[in-house]
């Protein structure tokens, strides 16, 4: 059942998840800034745009380090890649169409939910705030019932 869940091992989802956590923990306590990423695209729209939402000091005033926090994502993953990463590239067959909706629907729901999935789940659930579980079950079952709907009408 394990491998089924699991097909490439679970060890690396463990590894990455205490990295993730031990990440974060040490960014609220050594600065008391909740490291969420959908907060790293209205910060950085701060620098593009001159209208007063994008304008508010919760924006300007983090968009440094929030900046440097997306590109230590991007870096991180690129190393990943290089070092642990399989040999060839990887592709999908889902229509760029369909993953550009899908993620101007995730970058709704984001905007919508105060909050994107690593905010609300590991910071917010980590700090045991009320609204953040509730954003994480509405996320869960959304998928859930997605996934499931999407395989009932015939999907992959």
């Amino acid at each position: 059942m394990l491998l089924s869940v699991f097909p490439m091992g679970w060890e690396h989802y463990l590894l990455g998840g205490l990295l993730i956590g031990a990440g974060v923990s040490m960014l609220f306590v050594l600065t008391g800034w909740v490291g969420g990423m959908s907060t790293v695209f209205s910060s950085t729209w701060s620098y593009l745009s001159r209208k007063p939402y994008f304008q508010q000091s919760r924006f300007v005033d983090t968009r440094v380090w929030r900046l440097v926090f997306a590109l230590g994502l991007i870096l991180g993953a690129a190393l990943w890649w290089v070092w642990l990463g399989p040999e060839g590239p990887l592709h999908t067959s889902v229509p760029l169409w369909q993953l550009g909706v899908g993620g101007l629907l995730v970058g709704f729901g984001a905007r919508l939910g105060n909050g994107c999935t690593s905010g609300h789940g590991i910071c917010g659930l980590g700090s045991l705030q009320l609204p953040s579980l509730v954003a994480v079950l509405t996320f869960m079952v959304t998928g859930f019932i997605t996934a499931n709907g999407v395989l009932f009408l015939g999907g992959r």
